[in-house]
């Protein structure tokens, strides 16, 4: 669906978690109340959740912030604000990672423009899943980088894993742990991911577009479609979760950090730090290769970036990729 200017009155009207009467609705937006019923509807469809009581009007089951661009300039660092050449938020898109990849092809993107969307129709995360992201709920976040030669960012989806943890740690979320390759977790259960997707450009540099997606409320309606254990920031912080403008900001300084000198540092200036993060060392698990399933135990992460499992079959062993899941049977 497109969402339509009058679409996004009507949220803004109603962000405050207030009870907001469709007289008052209607008359603001210039429709009339069976108008306001029908964008309540899609409203719903786009996952926000809302009660209609007849005397009192509508009211969202909880407040909505939405994207700012303003908040969010305003809560960045100091040393990143000159290396961000642009910040694009969008009500919709059919995914930001590929809004950037786009532009990246087309030339029309300097490195440092960042991609935010509100909603996503065709969220993704690795290996084909599909990424749900109810409307205003979650972090969709991209971000452009080019590098110079392809060995200049070996190893980075697990160093911005760590530059995730440590803006969560900043924003004061607890028990925060990383999952090989790239996989935000807490106490098991998947709370956000990353997305690396590279381009070759002219003259050998790659285009790098870095997505981060952190679940921050996911409404009970959209729970079902989700076909892993999972978790939000709203549950984590007993309802309490962070700024979704402050927490940008606060991933977007961490980024800005560790891209311009990862070249020169490589991921051993991180890997030890992914380790304290880690939290699946000694578990029993699955890594699906391909059409292969390797069961055993992990071991770790080697000093490149690579799994090291201890296989029923074939001893230690150390992989590059593969979707890695616990073991449910063991």
């Amino acid at each position: 669906m497109r969402f339509s200017v009058s679409l996004k009155r009507l949220l803004c009207l109603l962000a405050d978690g207030n009870f907001h009467s469709g007289v008052d609705l209607a008359t603001a937006l210039g429709v009339s109340r069976t108008a306001v019923w029908n964008m309540m509807r899609e409203l719903k469809e786009l996952g926000l959740e809302f009660s209609a009581i007849s005397g009192k009007g509508y009211c969202l089951s909880r407040p909505v912030e939405l994207l700012d661009g303003q908040a969010i300039q305003k809560a960045l660092s100091p040393a990143t604000k000159p290396q961000i050449a642009e910040i694009e938020i969008h009500d919709e898109l059919d995914s930001t990672n590929s809004r950037l990849m786009g532009l990246a092809s087309s030339g029309s993107a300097s490195a440092g423009t960042v991609c935010l969307a509100e909603y996503q129709t065709k969220g993704r995360g690795r290996v084909g899943r599909v990424w749900h992201t109810p409307f205003g709920g979650n972090i969709c976040l991209s971000l452009l980088w080019r590098f110079e030669d392809f060995n200049a960012f070996s190893g980075l989806s697990l160093a911005v894993g760590v530059a995730i943890a440590r803006a969560l740690r900043t924003e004061g979320v607890p028990g925060v742990g990383l999952k090989w390759p790239n996989d935000i977790l807490w106490r098991g259960s998947k709370l956000g991911g990353i997305l690396l997707e590279v381009s070759g450009e002219a003259h050998g540099r790659y285009a790098v577009v870095i997505g981060i997606g952190l679940n921050v409320h996911i409404p009970s309606s959209r729970a079902g479609d989700i076909d892993q254990a999972w978790v939000d920031l709203d549950q984590v912080t007993a309802g309490h979760p962070p700024s979704r403008n402050r927490l940008i900001a606060g991933l977007l300084n961490e980024l800005f950090l560790l891209l311009p000198d990862y070249p020169a540092q490589g991921l051993q200036s991180y890997i030890g730090e992914w380790r304290q993060w880690h939290c699946q060392a000694g578990q029993p698990a699955v890594l699906h290769l391909g059409g292969l399933a390797i069961r055993g135990v992990v071991s770790g992460v080697s000093d490149d970036g690579l799994l090291m499992m201890d296989c029923e079959e074939g001893g230690l062993r150390k992989f590059a990729s593969g979707d890695l899941r616990l073991r449910t049977d063991a």
